[in-house]
């Protein structure tokens, strides 16, 4: 297994994790493990150009305003 070192972390995070790895029982270690492990398994990898196709995908043949109209509705308002 490897080994992280994490330096210049304020004073204050290093409370904040102390607090959160007690009320959750466990080591601070511990808990610094498990916010990593959670962080990462939140990133699919997935790369902007494959989210925008996604968005694209899922707003297909819906009616679209460009954003200058927006723009210049917004402006004509004031």
């Amino acid at each position: 297994m490897g080994s992280l070192l994490v330096r210049d972390v304020s004073d204050d995070l290093v409370m904040q994790l102390k607090a959160r790895a007690r009320a959750n029982g466990r080591s601070a270690e511990a808990e610094h493990r498990d916010i990593l492990r959670r962080s990462l398994a939140q990133d699919d990898g997935a790369r902007f150009e494959e989210l925008a196709a996604r968005l694209r995908a899922l707003t297909a043949g819906r009616p679209q305003t460009p954003a200058e109209d927006l723009m210049r509705e917004t402006r004509n308002e004031r």
